[in-house]
């Protein structure tokens, strides 16, 4: 008789683990198992476990922003005649689209450890307004456009700890210099003169980035919440003797289940860039304002609206992006909205 207590606790114990781990596999196993479709490094895999992902964004500008001021086309050519620096003489920014095709390889190597890398190929296209001192005439217009492959990502997701309702991630990330940073064109003078394209068309960063992050996830029966803090810190300058400002992005989310296989989500991001370090010895602050290194810089608040499904396996994943709020360096182009989409499938 003395020996069924033990024997009995210890069954209850070993039932109490089973039931614990049935629920962690199932609320992982669900459509928010993944962050928003703007973000990653948010989840890891079991051991010897892979997942492909192919993720598509797309960032729309419309017009430019003195601060939170917005401006006209002719405003922002006005503009640059008194800023400092002073800008636009050559040619004023009035649209851009910014599409990224990414390619996500992750493979789990421990219950806490998963490996990743991510290839991405950049298309920017940018629509511009003469200014007074082209050669090919003030106030026509004209398109630049570039594409080819970004920087490579790679690194390591570390679990620090976790139970049945949450997960703590930290991103051991980094991004190598496989960009193109500097390629030309003779569009702005229509033709008569060959010169760089301006810094946001540029394919990468030139320079090794760190990309530490941490994120935290709560699971609730009826969805879940996640906080996200992502960084890209450039390490020193790249071989045209500049580098890219420091990024840092706050958000927090919830994810809400309408069925086990689909959930909608709502997102809060905090944006803040710095300006850029160093100078490309063949920029020319007057000619345009991405050409400017302290207009780089910036905050941005954005709202994101999401929506995840479960399919045979494979995980649907999309969210709009339209952006709340800017305070931007100097003048830039704002940003209007952008959108994620991805498909995912683990085997």
């Amino acid at each position: 008789m003395k020996l069924r207590m033990p024997i009995r606790l210890a069954a209850l114990i070993v039932l109490a683990l089973n039931v614990a781990s049935q629920a962690d596999d199932h609320m992982r196993s669900r459509a928010d198992k993944h962050a928003p479709a703007a973000l990653m490094g948010d989840h890891i895999h079991d051991p010897g476990e892979w997942m492909v992902e192919y993720k598509y964004m797309n960032m729309y500008m419309d017009g430019n922003r003195a601060g939170s001021h917005r401006l006209s086309d002719a405003e922002s050519v006005a503009f640059g005649a008194s800023s400092d620096p002073v800008t636009n003489r050559g040619a004023s920014p009035t649209a851009m689209t910014h599409e990224m095709h990414m390619l996500h390889l992750m493979r789990g190597i421990t219950e806490d450890i998963t490996l990743y890398t991510m290839i991405m190929m950049p298309s920017i296209t940018m629509d511009h307004i003469r200014g007074p001192m082209n050669p090919a005439g003030p106030g026509t217009s004209f398109t630049t456009h570039n594409s080819g492959f970004g920087d490579l990502t790679i690194g390591a997701l570390l679990r620090l700890y976790t139970d049945v309702d949450d997960d703590v991630i930290f991103n051991l990330g980094a991004s190598l210099p496989t960009g193109d940073i500097f390629r030309t064109t003779s569009e702005p003078t229509g033709g008569a003169v060959e010169q760089p394209l301006p810094y946001p068309m540029r394919l990468g960063s030139g320079t090794f980035n760190a990309r530490p992050g941490i994120t935290w996830k709560h699971y609730y029966q009826f969805g879940s919440f996640g906080t996200q803090f992502q960084t890209n810190l450039p390490v020193g300058r790249n071989y045209r003797d500049y580098s890219i400002g420091d990024e840092f992005r706050l958000n927090a989310w919830y994810s809400h289940l309408i069925t086990h296989n689909l959930s909608t989500s709502v997102r809060l991001e905090n944006l803040w860039l710095t300006n850029y370090d160093g100078e490309d010895p063949q920029s020319t602050d007057a000619l345009i304002s991405t050409n400017v290194e302290s207009f780089r810089g910036g905050y941005s608040l954005n709202l994101g609206l999401g929506i995840a499904a479960l399919v045979s396996g494979h995980l649907l994943n999309v969210e709009f992006v339209p952006t709340l709020y800017q305070d931007l360096d100097g003048i830039q182009l704002e940003t209007d909205w952008s959108i994620a989409a991805s498909w995912s499938k683990s085997f």
